[in-house]
């Protein structure tokens, strides 16, 4: 919808470019898959993959600690659907988030653009080699899961995504810290409704307080992405329980 206004905006740095380089790239991914004959399969196997992070990162998801953190994570971050009309209002505001915010923050928004992007995309692969080897992805099993994960041959993507991960959660750590930015979220639900930005306020306040709530977010990152690239080793090796877990991560 807003396509247009990304193109047209100037940008005069690196990481604005970055953001405009990825919003455009989302932009024309979310368009295309509105009519891609595997979208349901694509929110099918998004659900799943929900579902099995949340399994295998259960003894973290309970740690009260975590567990806000963990539910952002797997509901916002990694939302299966639901999610349009803020990723529209994301490209409407573009010119004045380019024009007002800091340059290290367009940084760390342009890698959560591009972490996003890219889970959508793992997950179409994975739908397409479901697909093309006729398993099901309405009723997906562990063992069609790998299966289809290896035919997808996609493994420098999920490094990247992994690689992601770890970067924005260890930078969106930082900035829950600064208390400027809590007020500045908590004075601005008003403007936000008034310029039908609610649902994008909601998202970056619900981030803000689960993140804010968590003593150690540097330490849960590092444990989900050793434990990720572990599964991401036993699924290429074609172990039979891949999501089983050594008691030392």
């Amino acid at each position: 919808m807003y396509r247009q206004r990304l193109v047209e905006t100037a940008v005069h740095s690196d990481n604005a470019r970055q953001l405009q380089y990825w919003l455009l790239a989302y932009h024309d991914f979310r368009q295309g898959n509105s009519h891609n004959p595997l979208q349901q399969q694509s929110a099918q196997v998004a659900s799943w993959q929900a579902a099995r992070l949340k399994q295998t990162h259960q003894d973290l998801y309970q740690t009260p600690g975590y567990h806000e953190g963990l539910e952002f994570l797997l509901t916002d971050l990694y939302a299966p659907a639901g999610m349009s009309h803020r990723d529209d209002n994301i490209d409407r505001v573009f010119p004045k988030m380019v024009k007002w915010l800091p340059d290290h923050q367009l940084r760390t928004l342009a890698r959560l653009v591009e972490l996003n992007l890219l889970t959508q995309q793992l997950d179409h692969n994975l739908a397409s080699a479901l697909h093309s080897h006729q398993m099901s992805a309405e009723t997906l099993a562990v063992e069609d899961y790998c299966r289809a994960y290896r035919y997808a041959n996609d493994q420098h993507q999920r490094l990247r995504q992994i690689e992601l991960i770890a970067d924005v959660g260890h930078r969106l750590d930082r900035y829950v810290r600064n208390r400027t930015l809590g007020w500045l979220l908590s004075m601005g639900r008003g403007p936000a409704e008034m310029a039908s930005l609610q649902d994008l306020h909601s998202f970056l306040h619900r981030g803000y307080s689960a993140f804010r709530c968590m003593a150690d977010v540097g330490t849960l990152i590092d444990r989900l992405v050793l434990r990720e690239q572990h599964i991401m080793d036993n699924i290429l090796a074609g172990q039979s329980q891949p999501f089983e877990l050594p008691a030392s991560l």
